[in-house]
Parts: structure tokens; C-alpha cells; sequence
């Protein structure tokens, strides 16, 4: 036992020394603070010069962890002047380099899963190559929360909770019972149990430090495998979403290498409309920073406007932040923050070291005092008393719609040629009055036609995280019925509450029965219909969707609305307000006017108009400051631990090194490090290559890496109906993450994706040698027993939304080295190069089109012998033809990834 102890010390010293600095020179700038009788460290960055007072409080906070990190081997005293002189630099063409290191990381277990699993891989890796296996193990502090497991199998009835978290057991006890072992086997990871709540709402309420308050004191930074970590940024916690790949190398020690963002200051003005809801605003601000470009640039707000909205009005915009494009959306913080802080049941001694700190280093704001404005990149601004209500759809986040013209816009939709960006359907005028009925459990027949809601659903950290939202929804619920309306029976509608506190308020409040009465019963917590796990509808509507052709709806709280996502039989899909989620459900159609048509009739006869039942932000105010308290914090984050009787009665395998099952079909061991050996494989251009794909503008992770349904005559499905399984245990793709069988299956399996290689939408291409349609799957099977490597040609925005790593896995295991596209989204991108795939952007104004490519040729990617960031390379077409392509290596480090065959590979080296 004491050999045992002392090995483990002598392995956290080695580790200690490996990856940190045995001198800071920045360690002149440690101060000491007095803080509730005790004395603390920290960085006086003010000395630093006035440059200091003229940054923007998020970049700020990249400077404090560049100087408290300072090892000159990881981060560099470069790195400090670099961000120093961010208001120089800011503008250098090609961007500055700089390394960051977060102070913690957060997980969902989607994306969780599959990074545990590398660990684990990456054990058995070191064990291989002669290293020991027990240094593998997180550095950095890492969460993660189970909150992506769950499905709507169960609605509209008291029974619906348990059911479906009994059976989200049943599906999924295999990845639990992973991740508990990892729990156990995994130094500094924390993992919340399934039943806690949404990942993004459990950080902002309980997990976020704000400030971490260790014996040198320092401001909280965060990088999370989900895209929507961004939302911590309400709290002013500077985060972001980054590729799983690059998560894990945080956890390993790993700083992030980037380049140093331009900020846009964003100014907020006057007041929001009483009846103007967060949702209304963050969906304005949406589509004005698409329409702007912020991609790969910080937005911080400022301005008078900041200081009435509360933090779940700015966490639910710096939630969006993914939908428009930037990195982060910050918030920095101010006396509103520590209220939160208090109302949230921190401890007041935390609070008065956040707030002593923050003042201390000048990065606590007040929004009225223009003196503390800092310098931006640019500046745009908003007058919130210009909000007005809104819906985004019916295919992308950013396309915004006033509910007043919602009627004939989704009208024009229908009628659209379905190639006119992403608002239209291309039906002809006979097709416009098609309908279809179907007889329903109640045994009542309905029908239904264009715009009928099928799916009506509270869910999603967007929205669910707002008490704000959550109570005007309960208010507008309880007028509705009071004012005898109801919801048709057949509408899938659910509940689904971002934290145990949500539930609380809304009980404590009294409007769950009339919630309940209109069908939205609480059916789990975590991110469900908005991540696609919408569960199944009835196979009668389903059916007359289908023959009829009709375009029916999905109206959700979320923050996702792209094709195939929600549910396969709603071809719209209109992200709204939770109120305007029970609005929709209530008209049953989203073809509907509120203005002029009501949304049904009392008992007398008499309309009811939603303006008549809609509460005002007054109401909702008086409601929520009268129910939302600390104490309810308290009891919900006291137990949050524990779990369920069903997590505590896992049993979990013992030991480092984890027990692959053969059997398992949730739980594989990757293939990624098979072959890998101590030395460096030759850098080598890719000759000869076939075109797997040929795909256009705005793919995203959705299309590249489905998380939703596994359909029945999916090479996936065939997959594990040869293993024994029925399609009801199929799952879906975000809960087999674990397994790469089935992920490099479901790669690409979108019914939506557009492929040109193939006739029609879906998951199909060509193999060209032969000319046969095949699954995209089975034609990667072919060509890598040709010995063929592929690429995939893409158009503008290849890889927005969600920071899945398995986009990036996927084509690898594929078989594609190279994605030639017009533009990359950032994280995906880097997502890209940590499995040493290559990302080549077409020159500006050149495109597949432009330069009349078909998919069909043989390409051959030549690339410099001395390979450097930035440079070009030539790629030669089997034709004769040749074009030129930039390599998007951006870094330097992003090189030595690539160099190493990915960023994990490189970690095992660099650890051995």
C-alpha cells in the first residue's frame, strides 16, 4: 500500500513537471488580498501598463491565465504581450497566434462517451507502447453531466417522467455503467448522475466557480464538448465549445492554440417591449450577427441596455452564440451577476471573494458608466424597445420572422423552390391543398394539412434555464384553460425542465396543473426534443404525413431547428418562446394569424385571441420574485450527487484498465491508435483519391453525424440486427458514441443530406468505378477495399452547429483525408485536423461549381514539402486540370497534430 502511495505521488510530480513551469516570470506580479480573514494570491495585472484598462474584459481573461500560466514551454511571455497587445495585434492579417489554458472543462455524456472511451483507449495505447497507463488521466478539473440520454417515448400523462427515465435505464445502462466506471477510475472528473437536469443550466446554477478561489486566486474559464457551453457566458465565465478531440487534450494538460479574436462590441440600449420576451430578443440578435459575420470573433455586450436584463435573459443569448456564428457572447460581471450568485445559494463567502477579486483587477463591470467602455474591434448596437415577437425557422436558427407576418412567410415557404436558401419547399399549387386524416388512439379522426404542429416542446438550456420564459409559460397555460381552451390530443406535447429548481418554482408557483392540462407534463431532464430525441408520434399520422406529402411542424424552445433533427416527419421546424410553444400548440397549425384569428372559443362562443392571454413581463415578474429563492437551490444541488436508485445500483468494473466486452454494442474500444508506433509517419500528399461526397452550402454536424433516430434500412440498423437487436433497441446515434461500428455507419445518414453524387436527398452517393447508388457507408467499404483514399468536396459553413467530435471521427474512419471546402466553421475545422484529416479551402471566388468539378474525376493532393501554416497547395484533377487550395492548418500546433496523425496520437507520444 505504501509503495502504492508513493508511486502515485512520485507520477503526480513527474506529471507536475512535465506539464508545468518550475518558475513563472510573471511571479513578480503576485499580490497579496485579504478576504474574509484569509490572504490570497493573485496576478496584479494593472501593472502590466495602461494597455491593460483598454482591453475588453474577455480578453482580459485570456491575458490572466496567459501570465498565471506562464512556463515559457506551453505558454510563452510571447503569449502574454501578444494578448497585451490585443488592440495592435487584433488586426495583424492572418491572425496572432497565442496559447490559452482553460481552468476547467465541461462534458455532456454524448459527447462524453466517446472521450472517456478515448481515454480509455488511450491506457491501453500506453501499455502497448511500453509506457504506464495510469498517467493517462484528466489535469485539469473536468464535469460532466448526463443530460443526453433521455427521449420523449412517453407524454401527456403524470406517468410520462418515470417511464421514460426508466426506460432511458434500460437503453442505456451500458454507457452508465462506463461512466461510472470512469467516475471511479479517473482522478479530477466529476460526473452528474441522468435525472439532474441539462448540462448548460447545472453549469450556470451550481457547477460554475465564476471565480476560483485556491490559494492563488483567478477568474473561471471553460471549454465544453457542446457548442452551447457558450451559455456560461451570461455569468461572465468566459467559454466556448471545441471539438471532443481537443477537450481531451485540455484534460491531459493540454493549453489551446488560437488565434487571437477580433471583439465586436455589441451595445444594448432602451428596454425590452413588456410583452417582448429573452427569446425574442436572442433570436433579433441572432440573425443581426449572422448577417453580420462573426465567425471566429468575440461578442461582448455593453451599454445601459445590459444592466435590466437579468442573467438568465443574457445566458439565454450568450446561449445562441453558436447560431451566430461567434466564439463566445460575454456578459462580464457586474452586481447583477453577484445577486444571481446569492439567489443561486452560493456561499457568502464565495461571493465576497468573486467580488473582492474581480474589483481588484479591474474586471468588474458597471454597464452605466461609459468611463469603463473599452476599446473594440467594432461596435454595433440594438435598441431592445425595437424586440418584437418572433420565431426562427423553418429550417436554420438564424432565419428570424416576426409572428406578425409568420403567416404568410410560411406561406411562401411552402411555395419556394426548394433551392432558394433554406426557405422553401418547391410545391406546386395542386400540392398546396393536400391534406390527410387519420383515426387516433381517442378514436376520434382528425385532419391535418401544411403547418399542422405535430411536436410542441419545452425544452433546451435556451430557454428552460429562464424563469422568466418557464413562469410566462405557466401564466399563459393557466388563462388558456381558464379561458376553456385546450390542445388536440394527437400534438405531441412535452416538458422538459432544464434543473430540478425549474420544477420547483413552477409547482411552488401553482401553474403545473393547468400546464398539465394542456398536455405539457414534465417528461425528463435534459436536452431532448432539441437534440433530436423527440421519440417516436403515432405511425397513423406518421403514415398520412408521409403519403400525403404534408409539411408539418415542430415548435420548440430550442436553440436547433436543422433539417432531419427534430423528428424525421417535420419537415419545419420554428424555434420559439416557451409561451409561444403553447400558443402554437393551442392554434394547432403554425398557418395562423394571432392578430386577426383566435386561437379557439370559450363556452359562450366567444374568440379568444392570444393577446387576451399573454402575460406581461410585470406579471411574470411579481410571480417569480415571489417563487424563485435560494432555498430551492439548496435542497436541488444538495443531493444532485446521489442519483437515482437505479444509478446508485450500477455495478461498475474495477481497475485502470478498462474491460472491453466483445458483446457490447454501445461500448467498443476505437481503432484509432491500432498500428501507432513511437516514431512520426512521413508527412504524404494524397494521390489518387475518389470523391465521396459533393455537398453544398451550410452541411452541418447534424447532417455529417446524426444524433437522432437510427432508421430501419440504415447500414447501422443492419449492424445491430445482426447482433441480435430489434429496432425498438436501436437507440439512437447520440447513445452508441461509444461504439465507432455504428458511428462510421451513421456517418453522413441524415435523410436530409443533399449529396450531388446522388438523385435524391439522403443518405446515399455514387461509386463512381462502377456507377452504383450505394449507402454512403458501403461505398467507403468498396473503396477502401480498392485501396482508394477519399476526400469530400463541401460549399460554404461545412461543419456548423453542434461540436461533435464523430464529425470528424466518422470521415475518418471513412476513409477521407481531405475536405476541400469554401469554409470551414471554427470548431469543426479543428475538429478536423485533430484526426489528422486535412482541410483545404478553395481560394476566394473559386467553389466545385466555379470550377466545374462533378465529383466524378480522381484528385490528387500534392501538398509543400515544408509544410507550414497557411500555405497553399495544389490539388490535380485526373483530367489534366489542376487548381490551387489553402492548407487551414492555422497554427503551428495544428501542424504537429497533423504531423502525429491526430491530436491524441500526439499525446500519447508527448506522455510516454
Amino acid at each position: 500500500m505504501l509503495l502504492c502511495i508513493l508511486r502515485n505521488i512520485i507520477e503526480k510530480l513527474i506529471q507536475y513537471i512535465f506539464f508545468s513551469a518550475t518558475s513563472n516570470p510573471y511571479d513578480k506580479l503576485l499580490k497579496d488580498i485579504e478576504i474574509n480573514g484569509r490572504t490570497y494570491k493573485y496576478y496584479d495585472l494593472s501593472a502590466l501598463g495602461s494597455k491593460y484598462d483598454r482591453l475588453p474584459f474577455s480578453i482580459r481573461v485570456l491575458l490572466e491565465s496567459c501570465v498565471r500560466n506562464c512556463d515559457n514551454f506551453q505558454v510563452l511571455e510571447k503569449d502574454v504581450n501578444n494578448v497585451l497587445d490585443w488592440e495592435t495585434n487584433q488586426t495583424v492579417e492572418g491572425g496572432i497566434e497565442i496559447a490559452f489554458k482553460p481552468a476547467r472543462v465541461i462534458l455532456q455524456d454524448l459527447t462524453g462517451v466517446p472521450a472517456i472511451v478515448d481515454f480509455a483507449a488511450m491506457r491501453e495505447a500506453m501499455k502497448g507502447l511500453g509506457g504506464n497507463p495510469d498517467k493517462i488521466n484528466p489535469i485539469c478539473p473536468a464535469d460532466l453531466v448526463i443530460d443526453h440520454s433521455v427521449q420523449v417515448d412517453f407524454s401527456r400523462s403524470p406517468e410520462a417522467l418515470n417511464k421514460n427515465q426508466d426506460l432511458e435505464f434500460v437503453r442505456n445502462k451500458e454507457r452508465f455503467q462506463f461512466l461510472k466506471w470512469g467516475a471511479q477510475s479517473f482522478d479530477n472528473m466529476l460526473i452528474v448522475p441522468p435525472g439532474s437536469g441539462i448540462v448548460h443550466q447545472v453549469n450556470l446554477e451550481y457547477l460554475a466557480r465564476v471565480v476560483f478561489t485556491n490559494d492563488i486566486l483567478h477568474p473561471d474559464s471553460v471549454v465544453g464538448t457542446d457548442s452551447h457551453t457558450t451559455m456560461i457566458n451570461g455569468l461572465g465565465v468566459v467559454g466556448w465549445g471545441v471539438g471532443g478531440i481537443e477537450a481531451e487534450a485540455v484534460m491531459l494538460g493540454q493549453s489551446i492554440s488560437m488565434l487571437l479574436p477580433k471583439v465586436v462590441g455589441y451595445k444594448l440600449v432602451g428596454e425590452l417591449n413588456p410583452l417582448a420576451t429573452s427569446t425574442d430578443l436572442v433570436l433579433t440578435i441572432t440573425k443581426h450577427l449572422r448577417s453580420l459575420g462573426v465567425v471566429g470573433k468575440f461578442v461582448e455586450f455593453f451599454g445601459p441596455g445590459v444592466a435590466a436584463l437579468s442573467i438568465a435573459d443574457r445566458a439565454t443569448v450568450a446561449n445562441m452564440c453558436p447560431e451566430f456564428g461567434a466564439t463566445v457572447a460575454h456578459f462580464p460581471v457586474d452586481e447583477r451577476s453577484l445577486q444571481y450568485l446569492v439567489q443561486t445559494n452560493r456561499s457568502q463567502e464565495k461571493i465576497r471573494a468573486i467580488e473582492a477579486y474581480l474589483r481588484a483587477t479591474k474586471q468588474f463591470r458597471d454597464y452605466n458608466n461609459t468611463e469603463q467602455d473599452p476599446i473594440f474591434s467594432e461596435i454595433v448596437e440594438l435598441d431592445l424597445s425595437t424586440v418584437v415577437t418572433s420565431v426562427s425557422g423553418p429550417k436554420r436558427p438564424q432565419d428570424r420572422v416576426s409572428v406578425s407576418v409568420m403567416k404568410k412567410d410560411f406561406r411562401d415557404c411552402l411555395t419556394n423552390k426548394a433551392s432558394v436558401g433554406f426557405k422553401g419547399y418547391g410545391l406546386t399549387p395542386t400540392q398546396l391543398s393536400a391534406s390527410g386524416s387519420f383515426t387516433y388512439s381517442d378514436g376520434a379522426t382528425y385532419t391535418i394539412t401544411h403547418g399542422s404542429v405535430i411536436i410542441a416542446a419545452i425544452t433546451s438550456c435556451t430557454n428552460t434555464s429562464n424563469p422568466t420564459v418557464m413562469l410566462g409559460a405557466g401564466l399563459l397555460a393557466k388563462k388558456a384553460v381558464e379561458n376553456g381552451l385546450s390542445v388536440l390530443p394527437y400534438i405531441k406535447t412535452s416538458l422538459s425542465p432544464g434543473s430540478g429548481v425549474v420544477t420547483y418554482y413552477l409547482k411552488e408557483s401553482g401553474v403545473v396543473p393547468y400546464l398539465e392540462k394542456l398536455g405539457f407534463n414534465i417528461v425528463g431532464y435534459g436536452c431532448m426534443t432539441c437534440i433530436g430525441n423527440s421519440g417516436p408520434i403515432d405511425d397513423n399520422i406518421a403514415n398520412t404525413i408521409e403519403k400525403n406529402e404534408l409539411v408539418c411542424c415542430g415548435v420548440l424552445s430550442g436553440n436547433r431547428n436543422f433539417e432531419g433533427r427534430i423528428h424525421p416527419n417535420t419537415r419545419a421546424n420554428y424555434l420559439a418562446s416557451p409561451l409561444l410553444v403553447i400558443a402554437y400548440a393551442l392554434a394547432g397549425t403554425v398557418d395562423i394569424d394571432f392578430e386577426t384569428q383566435p386561437l379557439g372559443k370559450r363556452e359562450d362562443g366567444s374568440p379568444v385571441f392570444l393577446r387576451e392571454i399573454w402575460p406581461t413581463r410585470a406579471e411574470i415578474q411579481e410571480v417569480e420574485d415571489k417563487h424563485v429563492i435560494p432555498g430551492m437551490f439548496k435542497e436541488v444541488y444538495e443531493r444532485i450527487g446521489m442519483g437515482s436508485p437505479a444509478w446508485r445500483s450500477l455495478d461498475v468494473p474495477q481497475g485502470k484498465l478498462y474491460s472491453w466486452d466483445a458483446n457490447s454494442t454501445y461500448i467498443k474500444k476505437p481503432p484509432f491508435f491500432d498500428g501507432m508506433t513511437k516514431e512520426l509517419p512521413p508527412i504524404k500528399s494524397i494521390e489518387n483519391a475518389r470523391c465521396l461526397l459533393l455537398l453544398g452550402d451550410s452541411v452541418t454536424t447534424d447532417h455529417i453525424s446524426p444524433a437522432g433516430s437510427i432508421a430501419r434500412n440504415s447500414p447501422a440498423a443492419r449492424y445491430l440486427a445482426a447482433r441480435g437487436l430489434t429496432p425498438r433497441e436501436f437507440n439512437s446515434y447520440g447513445s452508441r458514441r461509444g461504439n465507432d461500428a455504428v458511428m462510421s455507419r451513421g456517418t453522413f445518414a441524415n435523410i436530409r443530406l443533399v449529396n450531388k453524387l446522388s438523385p435524391a436527398p439522403g443518405p446515399r452517393t455514387t461509386h463512381v468505378p462502377s456507377g452504383d447508388l450505394m449507402d454512403i457507408f458501403d461505398a467507403a467499404e468498396r473503396y477502401a477495399s480498392e485501396n482508394v483514399p477519399l476526400i469530400a468536396i463541401v460549399g460554404k459553413d461545412y461543419g456548423s452547429g453542434s461540436s461533435r467530435d464523430w464529425a470528424a471521427k466518422g470521415p475518418f474512419l471513412l476513409g477521407i483525408r481531405a475536405v476541400i471546402a469554401e469554409s470551414f466553421e471554427r470548431i469543426h475545422r479543428s475538429n478536423l485536423v485533430g484526426m489528422g484529416i486535412i482541410p483545404l479551402q478553395f481560394l476566394p471566388g473559386d467553389s466545385a461549381s466555379s470550377l466545374g468539378l462533378t465529383g466524378t474525376e480522381q484528385y490528387s493532393v500534392l501538398l509543400p514539402d515544408n509544410l507550414r501554416p497557411g500555405d497553399l497547395a495544389t490539388v490535380q484533377v485526373d483530367d489534366g486540370r489542376s487548381f490551387q487550395v489553402k492548407v487551414r492548418f492555422d497554427t503551428e500546433v495544428d501542424l504537429t497534430y497533423f504531423k502525429h496523425g491526430g491530436i491524441l496520437n500526439y499525446m500519447i507520444r508527448k506522455i510516454l
